[in-house]
């Protein structure tokens, strides 16, 4: 936008009423100084004005920052000295410096919102004649082809339709993280690719987020490049395993996270889309594809996108406290996870009886005669939960149950026995063993308020430190 013109600058619409109602002031403000009028909608808006021009491309007001309508502003030497807008008497007399000015009006009246400001307009502005600069490449497309099918096409797709990324939505996703777009983020698995906080904002468009989901999205992204998660060994193996995401804190809540029915379903926005965008980041930054480095043998339709909050309650600490932070603290945790085995048990009504429940149903992770290889992922429902609150149990007291009740006895698991070929070594003979290893029991409570069923999420054979622990990263931007 040029220099200011001296003198007083109003931006206006036809269709704003207020606006109409200050028109005639125009030609009188005219007399006795230098008034330039921006019409938003009507290239004869504000007839008698010293100077009339029509914005209807709307860089005028953009380069002004008009959210407004009316606008009155005044500008001494090419620069803004005081606005006001709507239409205030004693300041639109004080900045025009004509005390009698619209007395016959009434003392005020609001105006209304600036064109600027309008749905999809404000991104759109801002790439044509704002400062956002784009580092990735833009792709045109011809005027016959289909966005969604041309993302198809340039295999940019989980297989579902993805969002088309134009530059306005992604500017619009940008508007959720106060971070650098620049920013490199980490290098994404398998390809070891560069990551800007851009890069993500893409994918995000791509999977369907909303702009407020872009902090837990980036959480996501960079606990799945901690080198303890082994996202590439995730990525290759022949297993089952993709990253699940358990989103703990208030920022749950405030972006509409689903942790009650159908939490481990579809249905809700956030969960569904902020899992896909992990994907989509690791699929389209990072190469990881399937038959290409994922080879997966049957995969699990968790690789879409496997995403929940945990229902927190007093009774039982949740996740990211038992990871090491604060109630308060907004956290992701990724977990290595296959399928959800679920666990019926209508009948116990003592902590006891429900725990030795979930641990004959914990045997089969991996395979009923296998231990100490993948983890587990207990998911409590509420009312299951309610056994172990109103016999005062912790999550803790529960775990240290199971880790007892899963201290097995390995001439029952060795390879042979029953006539199961599998098995672990007749070295073992006379030992117990627990079925997972230290630390590899975790526990959230998810789920609608009835039902007594419960689930457990199967980890990685490969869990562990020689192969994927579950991390958790705060979320802070």
């Amino acid at each position: 936008m040029r220099a200011l013109p001296d003198g007083l600058i109003v931006v206006a619409k036809r269709e704003c009423p207020t606006c109409t109602l200050v028109e005639p002031l125009l030609r009188e403000l005219s007399a006795s100084a230098t008034v330039t009028v921006y019409s938003q909608d009507d290239p004869d808006f504000g007839r008698g004005a010293s100077s009339i021009i029509f914005d209807e491309s709307l860089e005028h007001s953009f380069g002004l920052e008009i959210e407004f309508v009316p606008t009155l502003i005044r500008v001494v030497d090419g620069v803004e000295v005081e606005r006001t807008y709507g239409w205030h008497r004693e300041d639109w007399q004080r900045i025009s410096g004509q005390r009698d000015l619209g007395n016959a009006l009434p003392a005020s009246r609001p105006g209304c919102g600036s064109m600027t400001l309008e749905p999809g307009v404000a991104e759109s502005l801002a790439v044509r004649f704002g400062k956002a600069r784009f580092q990735s490449r833009s792709i045109e497309l011809g005027d016959s082809e289909d966005p969604i099918e041309a993302c198809f096409a340039r295999g940019w797709s989980d297989g579902l339709p993805v969002v088309p990324p134009t530059r306005e939505r992604v500017l619009r996703m940008l508007s959720g993280t106060n971070r650098d777009p620049a920013e490199i983020i980490g290098m994404v698995p398998p390809d070891l690719a560069a990551c800007t906080v851009e890069k993500v904002a893409i994918n995000a468009v791509m999977a369907g987020c909303k702009p407020e989901y872009m902090p837990v999205v980036l959480a996501a992204v960079e606990a799945a490049l901690i080198d303890e998660f082994a996202m590439h060994g995730i990525l290759c193996t022949t297993m089952f395993a993709g990253p699940v995401v358990i989103v703990n804190g208030p920022i749950a809540k405030a972006v509409g996270m689903n942790s009650g029915v159908n939490a481990l379903g579809q249905g809700n926005r956030a969960n569904a889309s902020i899992g896909r965008a992990l994907q989509l980041v690791i699929r389209n930054v990072g190469g990881g594809r399937p038959g290409e480095v994922d080879r997966s043998t049957l995969g699990t339709p968790g690789k879409y996108t496997f995403c929940f909050a945990e229902s927190e309650v007093d009774e039982w600490e949740p996740l990211s406290v038992e990871r090491g932070f604060t109630r308060k603290a907004s956290t992701v945790t990724l977990f290595a996870g296959e399928g959800v085995q679920g666990i019926v048990d209508q009948k116990s009504r003592t902590p006891e009886s429900l725990a030795r429940s979930f641990a004959a149903c914990m045997r089969s992770v991996d395979h009923p005669k296998l231990a100490m290889a993948g983890d587990a992922l207990l998911v409590v429902s509420p009312d299951h939960c309610r056994v172990f609150f109103e016999a005062g149990w912790s999550k803790a007291r529960l775990l240290e149950e199971l880790n007892r009740l899963l201290l097995l006895p390995a001439d029952e698991m060795l390879a042979g026995v029953g006539g199961i070929a599998e098995g672990l070594p007749k070295s073992l003979a006379g030992t117990q063993i627990p079925k997972f290893r230290p630390g590899g029991i975790l526990i959230v409570r998810a789920g609608g308020g009835a039902g007594l069923f419960s689930a457990v999420i199967a980890g990685w054979a490969a869990s562990g430190p020689v192969g994927s622990i579950p991390v958790t990263k705060e979320i802070t931007s």
